[in-house]
């Protein structure tokens, strides 16, 4: 295919001019809480920009998997309706980090854009920041200069925030010709239909501070973006991008699977199948990066991508799931390039069903409530802005549906009001987003970082260190003194505490000079560099600047040593029993248990446990050597066989925790041999979001105390039984039919008593002109009085049977009208409103049924006499 060439001849040009090819991230933004996915090829590379990390090369190339789902360049409701927006795309970038600047970046592109795209270069514009000046002066070595255009800050200038790197930014595009607009240059091309963007140059020149002055970088770096399948509709010469290959591929399996021939022209049905051919690509890959369908932040964006998927495939005639079957095109077409899809392709194909039949479902009971809405909104003429906002955001029914069918039934929408419930619902989400801030002001450890070095840690070698107090933190502030029975923050020069990171809890223990005694109760790094030691001053005085011992609870650690290698086997059992998509989601290592979560879309069954823990323990016994080692982070990216996970803050070299049969980049402690765990129990799979389940266990003799917690409770049982804990199940099972035989006898007995009931209530019937009434106090359930007056409704064949019955606190009564007095306006829901005030009570149903249950079961004789009084009137 015409992609996956151009796709491999970019990579290879880059290669052959010194540049690593990195492999797309996923489309998970786990480092970054202001995206929600993956939507520029920079953003893999962010902490390396901004000098917080880096990586053994300075030259890189990438084709990266983007999602956008929002904000000023890509409205998800245009998707489908308009020519280039897309929610999936992927962006083709080569960048350097320090190494090469503008010369180097603009001759690349030139030569990338003439060779491998192939563009003609007379048809090849070029715009620049207006105050870039270099930028233009090496333009016209490639490029002659009435086609270079200069633009201001707001087209041609680049920045990551308002304060931090920025600077100007080039971008080539493409004339298109007279066709598509009679503009002479981009700057009169309004509609940008004629000159189209394929490519942005972004020079990483200054430092923006907060005062808006900007000084030049130490280091200038290159970002650069090239939208693959925008340069693929250049090459084709087609109108849209769903004319290009992989897209027109998955729009005709669309068409094999519906039957029907896709016209792009038709306004009418190219939309659905844009739609689909662009959604399940996003919904693929997420799916395939460890997003799973939900409520909530990511998960929610791809149930809205799915149920938008699902509605348009209803207008091609589809009723039931499909997108399952256009997935395997997908795989096709991408596959061999990104083989995460291969290898997720039967737990995509499971996941798309399960959602579309969980839709199709809503729609189905959608439809019944977008029906009673169109009827309570008919006196008013108008549709509520919460009623709209409900069948926009509970049941998927886009806004501009919703107006369509008012206007078909003559209503309007309150769309104020509806607005107003969106806005509340973006700002709810928004600040569920927002980045949560550290205890501490930045600034107050910034300080103390510029005069003292990092925190020296220690502790995978040693649990007690001879060292010096640097810093006494009191009531948030610095101090040089702490008194007994005062809480603080010891911060020293060398530690064996090993701080709260990565899921692992902090150290405890003791900091001590003579007989003063500080306790610590945590351990935590509130900044870069900063180990910091909270607890209490046991007894005595410590000053800044004395020297102590420090000792950490060396049992609490090896207790933890075990849970955190066991969270290793556990990660590695799960993949091995359930499938590769196994992600980490996050975790907990405490000394008494480990708590670990991952992404999968359905429950764990008793058997899938019960083989993940034979699978951990199997690998306990054999008593294997954990080695831990460094690596250069390069060559880690080169080890398929070491796990690690995107996002984490990885610095140039990297942490190895090897265990032969596992692998996995990690900065917590561990044990030196798997056998010092001794056992492992899982006590508990739960879900604690869609598509997250949580494993919590145990080790070693928490693991033991467990089981013995168990078989305590077992022998409890056998003895309550009066049997042996190895015949316990036998003589429960025995128990469970003598019940079952009981219950039986319990229902036929209750059938005679019912139907003696039945025949003693017919025989003290009461005329009411041509009809009877029954009203009486018996003893039956609230179920059982329903379907009892049924029977004696038709026994009786006209008339009224009122039932009451009574429990020491309460009250049910039961009206029952037979048709033909409903034909006559007798309504039951009319009678029992009329009649259960008089038991402190409120009910209602249908004109043939109606109850109401009451607080005062002592005026049910005087409900019945009302009632008798209402129909003999």
């Amino acid at each position: 295919m015409l992609s996956q060439d151009i796709r491999r001849a970019f990579l290879k040009y880059f290669q052959t001019q010194g540049h690593a090819i990195i492999p797309s991230s996923p489309v998970i933004p786990h480092d970054d809480p202001t995206l929600l996915f993956i939507n520029a090829g920079m953003n893999q590379f962010k902490d390396v920009f901004l000098g917080k990390s880096k990586r053994d090369y300075t030259r890189a190339v990438t084709s990266q998997k983007c999602i956008r789902v929002g904000g000023k360049h890509n409205d998800l409701d245009n998707v489908g309706h308009t020519s280039r927006h897309l929610t999936f795309f992927e962006m083709l970038g080569n960048f350097s980090f320090g190494d090469y600047f503008k010369k180097e970046a603009i001759a690349f592109a030139w030569h990338v854009a003439t060779h491998i795209f192939a563009f003609d270069p007379e048809k090849i514009w070029v715009t620049v920041y207006k105050d870039d000046d270099e930028a233009f002066e090496l333009w016209q070595k490639h490029i002659p200069s009435h086609r270079l255009v200069r633009f201001g800050e707001k087209e041609n200038f680049w920045a990551m925030g308002d304060t931090g790197p920025c600077g100007p930014c080039s971008e080539l595009l493409y004339d298109r010709g007279e066709k598509y607009g009679t503009a002479q240059n981009p700057k009169d091309d309004l509609t940008g239909e004629r000159y189209l963007e394929f490519w942005n140059l972004v020079f990483m020149q200054y430092e923006r501070s907060s005062d808006g002055s900007m000084t030049n970088l130490p280091k200038q770096s290159i970002d650069t973006g090239s939208g693959l399948e925008r340069v693929i509709s250049l090459k084709m010469g087609v109108e849209t991008v769903f004319q290009t290959d992989i897209l027109r591929a998955l729009i005709a399996e669309v068409e094999t699977i519906t039957g029907k021939k896709y016209d792009p022209e038709n306004p009418n049905s190219a939309p659905a199948y844009h739609v689909i051919a662009d959604h399940i690509r996003s919904l693929s890959f997420a799916i395939a990066d460890g997003v799973q369908p939900s409520n909530t932040d990511r998960g929610y964006i791809l149930r809205k991508l799915l149920r938008r998927a699902v509605r348009y495939s209803r207008t091609l005639g589809l009723q039931g799931p499909f997108l399952a079957n256009v997935l395997p095109r997908l795989v096709t077409c991408m596959g061999d390039d990104f083989p995460e899809l291969k290898a997720a392709q039967n737990r995509i194909a499971e996941i798309l069903t399960l959602e579309e039949e969980a839709f199709i479902r809503t729609l189905i009971r959608g439809g019944n409530i977008l029906q009673h809405v169109i009827d309570a909104s008919r006196i008013s003429k108008k549709i509520s802005g919460l009623d709209a906002f409900k069948l926009k955001d509970t049941y998927g029914f886009p806004l501009e549906e919703i107006e369509l069918i008012a206007k078909d039934e003559n209503l309007t929408i309150d769309h104020a009001h509806f607005q107003k419930l969106e806005n509340e619902a973006k700002e709810k989400s928004r600040k569920a987003h927002k980045k949560v801030t550290q205890e501490f002001d930045p600034n107050f450890f910034a300080d103390y970082m510029r005069v003292h070095k990092p925190t020296e840690f220690v502790g995978y070698n040693t649990s007690k260190t001879d060292s010096q107090i640097l810093g006494l933190v009191h009531n948030g502030k610095f101090t040089d003194t702490l008194h007994e029975g005062e809480s603080a923050l010891l911060l020293l020069d060398i530690t064996p505490f090993y701080a709260e990171m990565g899921g692992q809890v902090g150290d405890t223990g003791t900091i001590q000079k003579g007989g003063n005694q500080f306790t610590v109760e945590e351990t935590t790094s509130p900044f870069p560099g900063v180990i910091a030691h909270v607890g209490t001053m046991k007894t005595g005085t410590l000053h800044k600047g004395d020297h102590i011992h420090a000792a950490i609870d060396v049992q609490r650690r090896l207790d933890i040593e075990n849970n955190h290698t066991a969270t290793h086997l556990l990660h590695l059992a799960l993949q091995e029993e359930l499938g590769p998509h196994i992600k980490q989601a996050g975790s907990l290592v405490e000394n008494t248990r480990l708590r670990f979560d991952f992404n999968h879309h359905k429950a764990l069954s008793p058997s899938d446990l019960r083989k993940i823990e034979e699978r951990v323990n199997s690998r306990i016994r054999s008593a294997q050597a954990v080695n831990i080692y460094s690596l250069s982070y390069s060559e880690a990216l080169k080890r398929p066989d070491i796990k690690q996970f995107f996002g984490e803050k990885y610095g140039s070299t990297v942490r190895v925790v090897d265990i032969d049969f596992s692998k996995e980049l990690c900065g917590g402690t561990h044990v030196t041999n798997v056998g010092t765990i001794g056992i492992f129990k899982i006590t508990k799979e739960s879900s604690i979001a869609a598509g997250v389940r949580r494993i919590e266990a145990v080790t070693g003799k928490y693991a033991e105390k467990f089981i013995q917690q168990e078989e305590d409770e077992l022998a409890k049982i056998a003895e309550t039984l009066k049997t042996t804990p190895s015949s316990a199940l036998e003589k429960i099972n025995a128990l469970i039919e003598k019940n079952r035989q009981l219950e039986h006898e319990i229902k036929q007995f209750r059938k005679t008593q019912t139907k003696a009931l039945l025949e003693q209530l017919l025989t003290r019937k009461e005329k009411m002109g041509e009809s009877y009434l029954i009203a009486e106090e018996i003893a039956l359930s609230p179920d059982e009085m329903a379907p009892f007056a049924e029977e004696l409704l038709q026994r009786l064949h006209s008339g009224v049977i009122a039932l009451g019955s009574v429990t020491p606190e309460k009250c049910q009564l039961l009206i029952a009208v037979s048709p033909d007095l409903v034909q006559k306006n007798v309504h039951a829901q009319i009678l029992i409103k009329e009649v259960s005030p008089l038991i402190q009570g409120g009910g209602g149903g249908k004109p043939n049924l109606a109850q109401a249950g009451g607080k005062d079961p002592s005026g049910l004789g005087k409900a019945l006499k009302k009632l008798r009084d209402i129909l003999s009137a």
